[in-house]
């Protein structure tokens, strides 16, 4: 009983102190070549990383079209009253 207790309170401090975990948002992405249209990897902070990274593989790179530098702040929807 007191095992339990004890992994119940650990879970619920870990739980009441950890930060919420958030999408990375970086502005360059690779586009990976492939018989089905490839995948794409929007993980790169310079074209140099995303170039690397598509070398030899017939890959490319591209701006992030949805990426937020970090303060930038985001469009609130419109509404109509």
């Amino acid at each position: 009983m007191k095992v339990a207790f004890f992994a119940l309170s650990i879970l619920v401090v870990t739980a009441a102190t950890s930060t919420y975990a958030e999408a990375q948002n970086y502005p360059w992405c690779a586009q990976y070549s492939g018989g089905m249209g490839g995948a794409m990897n929007c993980g790169f902070t310079t074209y140099q990383q995303c170039m690397a990274d598509v070398s030899g593989t017939g890959g490319f790179c591209m701006q992030n079209n949805t990426y937020q530098p970090p303060g930038a702040q985001t469009r609130k929807p419109r509404t109509n009253s």
